[in-house]
């Protein structure tokens, strides 16, 4: 039997940043690195901050931003949580494409579910900020 995925809101990572850092450009590729300096996590499923010192690897080609985030989490309950963000961001015109797929490890009984979730991330820049809305795939 086959269904229709939905989606259903779980939290929202807000992640601190600061000014990107370039790295490279070649061969029609910028490449930068933006370091994430803390941060928020908010919402029904989980809630905690954004650690210090991880960071967003880009590459862009053309139009195309190519996306790697890498960076922890600490649930309110003290549990620590590796994420790898992968996604796309472009522009075209007065509209944004900014998409992400976060992945989560950790081993905490309390949030194996992460683990075991597929998640959308709807994201946008909030001036000195990265905020993504994260979505289950149900």
């Amino acid at each position: 039997m086959t269904s229709t995925p939905s989606l259903t809101f779980a939290f929202e990572i807000r992640a601190e940043i600061d000014p990107p850092l370039h790295i490279g450009h070649g061969s029609g590729e910028v490449t930068e690195f933006t370091p994430i300096m803390g941060g928020t996590v908010r919402g029904p499923r989980l809630n905690g901050t954004v650690l210090a010192g991880g960071g967003d690897w880009s590459s862009t080609r053309g139009d195309v931003c190519q996306l790697e985030a890498r960076y922890l989490l600490r649930a309110d309950d003290g549990a620590v949580i590796d994420i790898v963000n992968r996604g796309y961001y472009t522009e075209s015109g007065a509209d944004v494409y900014f998409r992400t797929a976060p992945v989560f490890r950790t081993d905490a009984a309390a949030h194996q579910w992460l683990a075991a979730t597929v998640f959308v991330g709807l994201a946008h820049d909030d001036g000195g900020a990265i905020v993504i809305r994260c979505y289950s795939l149900d």
